[in-house]
């Protein structure tokens, strides 16, 4: 069994499939994935969905049972399956789980998607997944509470309990570090781009030269979500937004693209500049093989979304309403950004109450 991309006639478009392993499709996870295209979800969400289907169907094709009849009691074991290094021997020694509690969660969504999708279609009779609580119960009462608070709010049955674990962020020395290492001014603007914006990758590999204005001191990024990027690059967020960003960043950009940028008609930002295939868009697999490196050269551990997040905490830490971090990160809810980025370690707590001793000898 396999995860396949292909290439549609129609479009030209990459797009995935599940088969067998007799090559022959899978067509009720291949008919949710169709959907979740026509539903114009970036074409990374369907490969991830994808993969995590596949791990559905070996482990229903382990268990023996018809995909149709999923219950509580399937999905438990499915969890153990995950967890286990080695679904097939059970050990009688503690062992560690192959998967993190986060990654798990995550297929669990998947697979509750797609049985959501086909109890709507009418191929599943029933989904033995969720509970119905008061939402006097949660902690979180969103807005307008009051007005149905005597309604019951389905949630997920089975959900892993998740550590909450801080995954740092950078310091200007490190970002120096990296931007020094890079052997290019595309690799060192993209650096900057990502600690001085936030923006995700996929908008940043998705940029075109339109979107950025630095006409009459406005030094402006505009974030666009289109759906027919040649590399897949897309954000998750459809809502256009506009990025303020420094002078300084504007230089880089110019330097890159007087002295880098290759002689070809190309809108995109972010290209390939060695000559086998200058001018190309830049690819997600380039980025990595770029952190790789960094990360090689300099010690530091990084990735696309460790800048994201660096730039998020600076922006909270230096008192910027939370209203205006939610709309420059493209979160649809103010409580994504609190729950994601929001982290007090012992100096913040030291700094505060230093603040508050001052105010109080005041």
């Amino acid at each position: 069994m396999k995860v396949q991309r292909i290439k549609l006639p129609s479009n030209g478009k990459n797009t995935w499939i599940l088969i067998d392993d007799n090559y022959l499709p899978i067509n009720p996870v291949n008919n949710y994935l169709r959907h979740l295209e026509s539903i114009e979800k970036s074409p990374n969400t369907v490969s991830n969905y994808a993969y995590h289907l596949k791990l559905l169907w070996e482990f229903i094709q382990d268990s023996k049972f018809d995909w149709r009849e999923i219950n509580q009691s399937y999905l438990a074991n499915f969890i153990l399956w995950l967890r286990s290094p080695n679904p097939r021997i059970i050990s009688i020694q503690q062992q560690e789980a192959k998967r993190t509690e986060r990654t798990i969660n995550t297929i669990l969504s998947a697979v509750y998607n797609f049985y959501e999708f086909h109890k709507r279609n009418g191929t599943v009779n029933s989904v033995d997944a969720y509970r119905y609580i008061n939402p006097a119960n949660r902690k979180y009462k969103p807005l307008l509470y009051e007005m149905s608070k005597n309604k019951a709010v389905r949630t997920k049955l089975l959900k892993l309990k998740e550590p909450k674990v801080f995954p740092g962020i950078l310091n200007l020395e490190q970002i120096k570090q990296l931007v020094d290492c890079c052997h290019s001014q595309r690799d060192k603007f993209l650096v900057m781009l990502l600690y001085e914006t936030g923006m995700r990758i996929g908008e940043a590999l998705g940029l075109r030269h339109e979107d950025i204005n630095s006409v009459a001191g406005k030094n402006e990024i505009r974030i666009v979500t289109r759906n027919n990027n040649f590399n897949n690059a897309r954000g998750k967020s459809r809502n256009e937004r506009i990025l303020q960003v420094p002078g300084s960043l504007m230089k880089l950009y110019s330097s890159y693209i007087i002295n880098e940028y290759p002689d070809v008609d190309s809108d995109y930002v972010f290209v390939n500049i060695w000559k086998s295939e200058a001018g190309s868009p830049m690819q997600y697999s380039t980025v990595t093989g770029l952190f790789k490196k960094l990360k090689k050269q300099t010690g530091i551990k990084i990735n696309a979304h460790l800048f994201r997040h660096t730039h998020a905490s600076e922006l909270i830490k230096s008192g910027i309403d939370m209203a205006y971090v939610q709309k420059r990160l493209g979160h649809s809810s103010i409580q994504t950004t609190i729950n994601t980025y929001v982290h007090l370690n012992d100096d913040d707590m030291r700094e505060a109450y230093e603040k508050y001793l001052v105010s109080k000898d005041k």
